[in-house]
Protein backbone atom coordinates (compact mmCIF):
# COMPACT_ATOMS: atom_id res chain seq x y z
CA UNK A 1 0.00 0.00 0.00
CA UNK A 2 1.20 3.41 -1.10
CA UNK A 3 2.35 5.76 1.79
CA UNK A 4 -0.53 8.54 2.62
CA UNK A 5 -0.37 11.82 0.63
CA UNK A 6 -0.27 13.64 4.21
CA UNK A 7 1.26 11.81 7.64
CA UNK A 8 -2.00 12.46 9.81
CA UNK A 9 -1.18 10.15 12.61
CA UNK A 10 -2.44 11.92 15.65
CA UNK A 11 -0.35 11.72 18.80
CA UNK A 12 -1.79 13.57 21.44
CA UNK A 13 0.30 15.84 23.68
CA UNK A 14 1.38 14.39 26.72
CA UNK A 15 -0.03 17.72 28.89
CA UNK A 16 -3.71 16.39 27.85
CA UNK A 17 -3.40 13.41 29.74
CA UNK A 18 -1.21 15.01 33.06
CA UNK A 19 -4.21 17.81 32.65
CA UNK A 20 -6.79 15.22 32.74
CA UNK A 21 -5.60 14.41 35.88
CA UNK A 22 -5.58 17.05 37.83
CA UNK A 23 -8.38 19.83 36.44
CA UNK A 24 -7.88 23.43 37.01
CA UNK A 25 -6.40 24.82 39.90
CA UNK A 26 -8.83 26.47 41.87
CA UNK A 27 -8.18 29.19 45.12
CA UNK A 28 -9.86 26.35 47.32
CA UNK A 29 -6.59 24.23 46.09
CA UNK A 30 -3.95 25.99 47.52
CA UNK A 31 -1.95 24.03 50.05
CA UNK A 32 -2.36 24.86 53.73
CA UNK A 33 0.05 24.85 56.60
CA UNK A 34 -1.14 25.28 60.12
CA UNK A 35 -0.50 29.26 59.97
CA UNK A 36 -2.39 29.20 56.67
CA UNK A 37 -4.99 27.13 58.21
CA UNK A 38 -5.68 29.51 61.39
CA UNK A 39 -5.28 32.42 58.96
CA UNK A 40 -8.21 30.95 56.76
CA UNK A 41 -10.67 30.18 59.55
CA UNK A 42 -9.71 33.96 60.96
CA UNK A 43 -9.98 35.57 57.38
CA UNK A 44 -13.52 33.69 56.83
CA UNK A 45 -15.15 34.75 60.24
CA UNK A 46 -14.06 37.73 59.96
CA UNK A 47 -15.07 38.35 56.20
CA UNK A 48 -18.72 38.21 56.70
CA UNK A 49 -21.27 41.06 56.31
CA UNK A 50 -22.06 40.05 59.84
CA UNK A 51 -18.98 40.93 61.13
CA UNK A 52 -19.36 44.25 59.49
CA UNK A 53 -22.38 44.72 61.19
CA UNK A 54 -21.44 43.94 64.40
CA UNK A 55 -18.00 46.04 63.88
CA UNK A 56 -20.17 49.23 62.84
CA UNK A 57 -21.93 48.50 66.20
CA UNK A 58 -18.90 48.69 67.97
CA UNK A 59 -17.57 51.58 66.60
CA UNK A 60 -21.17 52.96 66.78
CA UNK A 61 -21.00 53.16 70.43
CA UNK A 62 -18.09 55.61 70.52
CA UNK A 63 -19.79 58.00 67.99
CA UNK A 64 -21.64 60.08 70.84
CA UNK A 65 -18.25 60.32 72.49
CA UNK A 66 -16.60 61.29 69.44
CA UNK A 67 -19.32 64.16 68.11
CA UNK A 68 -19.24 65.87 72.04
CA UNK A 69 -15.37 65.58 70.93
CA UNK A 70 -15.78 68.16 68.06
CA UNK A 71 -14.52 68.09 64.04
CA UNK A 72 -11.40 67.08 64.61
CA UNK A 73 -12.50 64.21 67.00
CA UNK A 74 -15.44 63.35 65.04
CA UNK A 75 -13.32 62.82 61.57
CA UNK A 76 -10.45 60.90 63.57
CA UNK A 77 -13.33 57.92 64.93
CA UNK A 78 -14.77 58.11 60.76
CA UNK A 79 -11.43 57.67 59.46
CA UNK A 80 -9.99 55.15 62.58
CA UNK A 81 -12.81 53.91 63.79
CA UNK A 82 -15.52 53.30 61.92
CA UNK A 83 -14.15 53.31 58.23
CA UNK A 84 -11.93 50.71 59.71
CA UNK A 85 -13.50 48.61 61.50
CA UNK A 86 -15.86 48.02 58.57
CA UNK A 87 -14.51 48.40 55.20
CA UNK A 88 -11.96 45.26 56.40
CA UNK A 89 -14.89 43.01 56.63
CA UNK A 90 -16.63 44.41 53.46
CA UNK A 91 -13.31 44.22 51.61
CA UNK A 92 -12.77 40.58 53.03
CA UNK A 93 -16.53 39.96 51.58
CA UNK A 94 -15.37 41.28 48.22
CA UNK A 95 -12.46 39.46 47.77
CA UNK A 96 -14.22 36.11 48.40
CA UNK A 97 -16.93 37.20 45.79
CA UNK A 98 -14.09 37.86 43.26
CA UNK A 99 -12.31 34.68 43.94
CA UNK A 100 -15.18 32.17 43.53
CA UNK A 101 -16.02 34.42 40.01
CA UNK A 102 -12.51 33.86 39.13
CA UNK A 103 -12.70 30.26 40.41
CA UNK A 104 -15.63 29.63 37.96
CA UNK A 105 -13.76 31.77 35.20
CA UNK A 106 -11.10 28.91 35.81
CA UNK A 107 -13.05 26.01 35.86
CA UNK A 108 -15.47 27.20 32.54
CA UNK A 109 -12.18 28.04 30.96
CA UNK A 110 -10.59 24.52 31.42
CA UNK A 111 -14.27 22.92 30.44
CA UNK A 112 -13.71 24.91 27.01
CA UNK A 113 -10.49 23.56 26.64
CA UNK A 114 -11.36 20.18 27.42
CA UNK A 115 -14.22 20.54 24.54
CA UNK A 116 -11.82 22.02 22.03
CA UNK A 117 -9.14 19.00 22.51
CA UNK A 118 -12.34 16.85 21.77
CA UNK A 119 -13.05 18.73 18.78
CA UNK A 120 -9.60 18.91 17.71
CA UNK A 121 -9.62 14.59 18.01
CA UNK A 122 -12.87 14.51 16.20
CA UNK A 123 -11.18 16.89 13.17
CA UNK A 124 -8.19 14.39 12.99
CA UNK A 125 -10.51 11.70 12.64
CA UNK A 126 -12.32 13.46 10.01
CA UNK A 127 -9.00 14.22 8.08
CA UNK A 128 -8.54 10.40 8.56
CA UNK A 129 -11.26 9.51 6.63
CA UNK A 130 -10.90 12.39 4.03
CA UNK A 131 -7.63 10.80 3.67
CA UNK A 132 -8.74 7.63 3.58
CA UNK A 133 -11.46 8.09 0.58
CA UNK A 134 -9.17 10.32 -1.49
CA UNK A 135 -6.45 7.20 -1.25
CA UNK A 136 -9.73 4.82 -2.73
CA UNK A 137 -10.84 7.88 -5.05
CA UNK A 138 -6.43 8.33 -6.45
CA UNK A 139 -6.75 4.44 -6.75
CA UNK A 140 -10.42 3.92 -8.62
CA UNK A 141 -9.00 6.58 -10.94
CA UNK A 142 -5.66 5.32 -11.59
CA UNK A 143 -7.50 1.61 -12.11
CA UNK A 144 -9.34 2.91 -14.82
CA UNK A 145 -6.73 4.81 -16.53
CA UNK A 146 -6.57 8.78 -17.35
CA UNK A 147 -9.40 9.96 -19.39
CA UNK A 148 -8.87 10.97 -22.93
CA UNK A 149 -8.67 15.49 -22.95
Amino acid sequence: MKKPIVNVEHIPNPRIKEREKIGPHLTRHEQLGLNGTIALVITNSVGTMWCAYVFAGIALISLPAAIQGGVATLIAWIAQTFLQLVLLSVIMVGQKVSAAASDKQALQTYKDAEALLKIQDEVHRLIEVNNSLTEEIHRAVTAKGTPAA
